[in-house]
């Protein structure tokens, strides 16, 4: 089979529920749970879509990272294929790299830590819906995800990172263009270049003038010693300030969509409060913000469900799919708040490689979520579903602008 005979890896929603995963994607999971699909760089892929496949790809070292790996699938990544040091990160290194930076920062997104953290997510909540609350809404509806969903976890990464809030506007400025899908080759990189140029005299600052937050503290314990590099720190920051706003705003927002849909599942939770935390869980099922990868290598020949991948072999992971696998989540496409093994999916991934940032998230969702619920009980969409504007256009699933009313 010739890769121009191959279908294309499935990436947008379909044409009914914006809330489903993008269409074909159930086909394959029942009748070809491993299946060959195109990419744009004419090169093709595994496409994994089982839940118990995604599990062992993401499980097994066997599979690499790195993006420099032969048969590594960078065809059709956001913000190109393998990069120079300072912005590939550790999330696309293999051990032992992989282990040895990521353990610098672990024990600031332990659980312990971020339950210190939930009074101050609880103010910074509340002082924006305040500010909501103030909003003359007789002429236009307010923006949730201007208002809230992007602000709080902008502000929360803002001030573990020790980056300075005043400066959002541009950093989320540059991650959008980092994570749009169409955009011209040439716009990408001039964000990707104002995007290292700020963080590069931030890093600067901070090695002048260390502060209280994770970054002086990679500065003083670990680059201070010899232990890290300045591309090491300014790849710290890079992926700790991007992935630590985009996805969590975006789950926020199809959450307290979701919500506003289903007024029963939402009365529920206003009149029990205890069943956030499942709840928050079964929302990251249902939704999967992260709908084309994570992507693999294979380092070696390694049978994964009965079908042989070779040793140099690209293989991406469908989440999604994976999250409404019938198998693992009967009646996956009903969000059922009370699932009792929803926090089984794999929204934050699986293995060494698992979210680092999974359980500030996770708080900051729970935060939100019952915040909203007990002070706009009322809330509702200003406008129709199909006039909402959902990111289809980019990496990560959400909503562009969520227009509320109550």
């Amino acid at each position: 089979m010739t890769t121009a005979a191959l279908p294309p890896l499935p990436t947008q929603p379909p044409s009914g529920c914006p809330f489903d995963p993008p269409e074909g994607l159930a086909r394959l999971r029942i009748e070809e749970p491993l299946s060959k699909v195109a990419l744009d760089d004419g090169g093709w892929a595994w496409l994994a879509t089982r839940y118990a496949d995604v599990r062992a790809i993401l499980g097994d070292a066997r599979f690499s990272s790195d993006t420099s790996t032969p048969g590594y699938p960078v065809s059709g990544m956001t913000g190109g294929g393998p990069r120079p040091g300072a912005t590939r990160g550790f999330i696309r290194m293999d051990p032992p790299e992989h282990t040895r930076l990521r353990r610098m920062v672990t024990r600031d997104f332990m659980v312990k830590r971020v339950e210190a953290l939930r009074p101050t997510l609880q103010k910074l909540t509340d002082e924006l819906c305040d500010a909501m609350e103030r909003i003359d809404r007789s002429e236009h509806p307010v923006d949730l995800v201007k208002a809230l969903a992007l602000p709080l976890p902008s502000l929360a990464i803002s001030l573990l990172l020790g980056v300075p809030y005043e400066d959002h506007d541009t950093f989320q400025r540059l991650t959008g263009a980092l994570l749009a899908r169409e955009i011209p080759e040439e716009d990408r990189a001039a964000a990707r270049t104002e995007l290292l140029a700020y963080i590069n005299d931030l890093v600067e600052t901070k090695k002048a003038e260390p502060g209280d937050d994770i970054l002086s503290r990679l500065i003083t314990e670990q680059y201070d010693k010899g232990e890290l590099t300045h591309d090491d720190l300014v790849a710290f920051a890079v992926l700790l300030l991007v992935a630590g706003h985009e996805t969590t705003a975006n789950m926020i927002g199809l959450s307290a969509l979701t919500l506003m849909l289903d007024r029963e599942t939402a009365d529920r939770l206003r009149e029990d409060p205890s069943l956030i935390r499942g709840a928050v869980e079964e929302l990251l099922r249902f939704h999967s913000i992260i709908r084309n990868g994570p992507r693999r290598a294979a380092l070696e020949d390694v049978e994964v469900g009965g079908q042989l991948i070779r040793k140099g072999e690209g293989v991406i992971v469908a989440v999604p799919s994976a999250n409404r696998d019938e198998d693992t989540f009967p009646d996956a496409g009903r969000l059922d708040i009370r699932r009792p093994n929803a926090q089984h999916h794999v929204a934050f991934g699986y293995g060494i490689h698992q979210c680092l940032g999974q359980a500030l998230a996770r708080a900051e969702l729970q935060v939100v979520i019952t915040t909203l619920l007990r002070r706009f009980p009322g809330m509702r969409p200003a406008v129709p579903v199909e006039e909402i504007p959902f990111r289809t256009d980019m990496v990560i699933y959400g909503c562009h602008a969520l227009p509320v009313t109550w």
